[in-house]
């Protein structure tokens, strides 16, 4: 590809300094309102540009790809997750696609501590009282919740947000677990002082605390399912800051309903924003609208690997975030 001013199109509002460096850079056209893109859209900017950058509110499939114009040679994903965007069909097209890893791995870190501290110390309860002028005063026996210090956490993918939610464990004084593909490498298991499960099951059934930190691939979806949640004490919890479809979210609210779990804290959601109703009226259950990277630092810093990834492209290279078939 030589080095000229590329037709790219960028499906949602960017942060300004990122949109700015964009129209600088490339023949960059913007999202004036921040909604997602229609299906037509979609295919309309395929069929004219160079590059599209996407994000995860964009769903291209194989059928989407195949009304791609011969000048689409590069989707410059806006997030680290792909499971969006037939990236096999897209290889098959001649199109390259690229994401942004490692950018958001201390926010999403730091949410899943932040929601493992609001389901165990019931804090939403805490803040709606305070909202409504409902608090009478101090009780030693009000908003009873459990430490998490001493705690056992079972974290369900070690990769890069995992090995960062263990650091913070750590730090809070809790046991860490994991299980994992692949297991790590005896130095950085020592360094993060961590114990590994071959079974997932054992370990599901011995923690107080999970917290689901995969990617969604086929050999993920529902793992967390009806059987396994059955396995966790009853008053253990689970904190999901990863992907909604790992949990078998029907199964989920029936366990949490019945008391046969102390408590969830999600942050996605096995239907995006379509949340089973039962879920959503839960006293037991922390629910944010995604908001685990959503940090000004973390847009920004993805905004520039999207940037560098297209740039690289633009002189002729291979994206440093090209992302393969089969890789995530």
């Amino acid at each position: 590809m030589p080095n000229s001013r590329l037709s790219v199109v960028v499906t949602r509002r960017l942060p300004d300094v990122v949109e700015t460096r964009l129209k600088e850079l490339f023949d960059a056209h913007l999202r004036d309102s921040d909604v997602p893109m229609t299906r037509e859209e979609l295919a309309e900017a395929m069929r004219n540009a160079d590059v599209l950058v996407p994000t995860i509110t964009d769903e291209i499939d194989a059928s989407l790809l195949a009304q791609a114009g011969p000048r689409l040679k590069l989707i410059a994903n806006y997030g680290a997750g792909v499971d969006h965007i037939d990236v096999q069909s897209a290889r098959q097209r001649g199109v390259l696609v690229s994401n942004t890893p490692g950018v958001l791995t201390e926010d999403t870190a730091d949410m899943t501590m932040a929601l493992m501290l609001a389901v165990t110390r019931h804090i939403p309860q805490g803040l709606a009282e305070m909202q409504s002028d409902r608090w009478s005063g101090w009780s030693p026996m009000s908003h009873l919740g459990t430490r998490i210090g001493g705690k056992r956490l079972g974290i369900l993918g070690m990769g890069r947000i995992g090995q960062a939610v263990a650091r913070r464990a750590r730090a809070f004084g809790m046991q860490v677990h994991y299980h994992n593909r692949r297991r790590l490498r005896p130095e950085v298991e020592e360094a993060l002082e961590a114990n590994y499960w071959e079974s997932l099951d054992q370990m599901v059934a011995r923690m107080d605390v999970i917290s689901v930190n995969c990617p969604h691939t086929p050999s993920t979806f529902h793992l967390m399912n009806a059987r396994r949640l059955k396995l966790m004490k009853p008053s253990a919890v689970i904190i999901n800051t990863s992907r909604g479809e790992v949990i078998d979210e029907n199964a989920l609210t029936r366990g949490l309903r019945a008391g046969e779990i102390a408590g969830a804290g999600l942050d996605v959601f096995e239907h995006d924003h379509r949340i089973n109703p039962r879920l959503r009226d839960l006293p037991n259950v922390v629910l944010l609208p995604h908001m685990g990277s959503a940090t000004i630092e973390g847009r920004v810093e993805m905004g520039e690997k999207v940037i560098l990834n297209i740039k690289t492209f633009a002189d002729g290279h291979r994206p440093p975030d090209q992302v393969l078939p089969g890789m995530l």
